[in-house]
């Protein structure tokens, strides 16, 4: 009975330690121009996995280049697209340099950008869709990494690495390469000229995590179909990161169209204002910020800079929020 009772007691103390692997948060980390406030130039967000998988999301301007000390780990990197403000053709010389409304912009990442730098620095994968692999690759290349460490995941496909699989959806938006990436003759030329470099269209991505979390990230994007028959019918997404600045991308009233009727999340967290979005940590009155979250049903998230917020399977927040 003796030996019975120790086994029950084995078997429950296994079974307590294996459960929480279902059970665990995906982190995640935004990492702006200000700690604890959401700026106009903010894009950056670190997703972390329950096994420790570091994915980052449209470095931007606000991550103070690869040696920034909030950026840890690095083993993914995701860009939507080649814009300055999210591939980071320049960024700040530290954290919290500058001011939320005006924000450093000192340091140029060019002709590499941003996101090849921190791939160089941390040994990272850049996963893009569309066109835009082989340019990272080439970019990897004359650095001294390695090309393979640009990867592909094009529309209605996906990869699967370090246990997140990534998809690339629809996002309506320009894609165009700065001449000043590309250098040279041909890169003078084509700045005289106006015209910038193809690499096809813009992304969204969508994540599915090892705890079953399954998150939209817009990208710079319009209204589009797909985001109800693909994002919400078939990948069934539970939390987005919704771009709403309007001007370059959809604004707070189509954002939360797309939020309510479209995609119909647990949770959404704001992102790419273009505006002051907070100060002292609190939602300015009459901002973008505070139109697309009076707008939207289900709880919106602030990315505050530097605060981690966690959600389970589910797309509810837990902790942070």
């Amino acid at each position: 009975m003796k030996k019975l009772n120790r086994l029950a007691a084995v078997t429950a103390l296994c079974a307590a330690f294996a459960a929480p692997a279902f059970a665990q948060t995906v982190k995640v980390t935004p990492l702006g121009g200000i700690d604890g406030e959401f700026c106009p130039q903010d894009r950056a967000l670190v997703f972390e996995d329950p096994n420790g998988t570091r994915v980052l999301y449209d470095p931007g301007r606000t991550v103070a280049g690869a040696t920034d000390p909030r950026l840890g780990k690095i083993d993914i990197i995701l860009v939507s697209h080649m814009h300055g403000d999210h591939v980071g053709n320049a960024h700040n010389k530290a954290p919290n340099s500058g001011t939320c409304a005006a924000p450093d912009m000192s340091v140029s990442a060019m002709p590499n950008s941003l996101a090849v730098n921190i791939a160089l620095a941390k040994k990272s994968k850049i996963v893009t869709g569309s066109e835009m692999p082989p340019f990272f690759a080439a970019k990897l290349k004359a650095n001294g990494g390695n090309p393979a460490d640009s990867m592909l995941a094009r529309f209605g496909g996906s990869v699967t690495l370090m246990g997140i699989r990534i998809a690339t959806v629809t996002a309506m938006h320009s894609n165009g390469v700065d001449p000043d990436y590309i250098g040279g003759e041909l890169g003078k030329a084509m700045k005289d000229a106006g015209l910038a470099g193809d690499v096809g269209l813009a992304t969204g991505y969508v994540l599915t995590f090892s705890n079953g979390l399954v998150v939209y990230l817009s990208g710079d994007t319009g209204i589009v179909a797909d985001q109800e028959r693909v994002v919400r019918d078939y990948y069934k997404a539970r939390l987005a990161v919704m771009n709403m600045g309007d001007g370059f991308t959809t604004g707070p009233a189509e954002s939360a169209f797309v939020m309510n009727e479209l995609v119909k999340p647990a949770s959404v967290i704001a992102s790419h204002a273009n505006e002051v979005g907070t100060e002292g940590g609190k939602v300015r009155a009459g901002s973008k910020t505070e139109a697309f979250i009076k707008a939207v049903k289900v709880p919106v998230h602030v990315p505050l800079s530097g605060k981690t917020m966690e959600f389970n399977a589910a797309g509810t927040c837990t902790a942070g929020c």
